[in-house]
């Protein structure tokens, strides 16, 4: 039986003072739309602060780099595809047998990934190691190395999840992409996942 604890889950905290929430909705509502402008790359934190109308040190105490505020920006993006994780229909969700629950992440996960590939790889690339400070790591990581346990007992979970979850960073499946175009980096990625699996339930 599946356990993800709820604490791996990423967010903004329970209980957050309302000026400081409007503030958080300000400066992610002004980052929308100048990333959707300019791309990721030309805009700076400064930009950022100045069309959220906040001081540029709120804005860093809050998000403290370009990185945190894509992954801020990726929240609800993130949330929608846990839950689904967690507690949706299966495949995705509970109830289906882990090779079939590991094809369906790795396809929701490249939806994801590919929707938002420009902000995924800031949040993961801004920063040394900072994709695997993310707390949805952690939790992509903990959904992979679970399913790969039960459908291959004895092996390397945690490893193998890991180095599946390689494949899907924004960086070498962005390049994959451009490469080879996204439907083919989608069915190689798939391919990989299912090769872990392959002959197991």
């Amino acid at each position: 039986m599946e356990s993800i604890p709820l604490e791996l889950l990423t967010g903004r905290p329970v209980q957050e003072r309302a000026d400081a929430a409007r503030n958080r909705e300000k400066v992610l509502a002004a980052a929308a739309r100048l990333f959707a402008e300019k791309g990721v790359e030309a805009v700076s934190m400064d930009a950022v602060a100045a069309e959220a109308g906040v001081g540029k040190g709120t804005l860093f105490r809050r998000f403290g780099d370009k990185a945190g505020l894509a992954a801020a920006l990726l929240d609800a993006r993130e949330r929608d595809l846990q839950q689904r994780v967690l507690s949706g229909p299966p495949p995705l969700g509970p109830g289906a047998p882990p090779a079939e629950r590991l094809a369906a992440f790795v396809r929701a996960y490249l939806g994801y990934l590919f929707a938002h590939l420009d902000l995924v790889r800031m949040s993961e690339t801004a920063s040394p190691g900072a994709r695997y400070r993310i707390g949805a790591y952690r939790f992509w990581h903990r959904h992979v190395a679970i399913l790969l346990a039960e459908a291959r007992p004895g092996v390397d979970a945690d490893a193998l999840a890991h180095a599946l979850l390689a494949a899907v960073a924004a960086e070498p499946a962005g390049t994959l992409a451009a490469e080879c175009g996204r439907e083919r980096a989608e069915a190689a990625v798939e391919e990989l996942a299912a090769a872990l699996t392959r002959g197991h339930a």
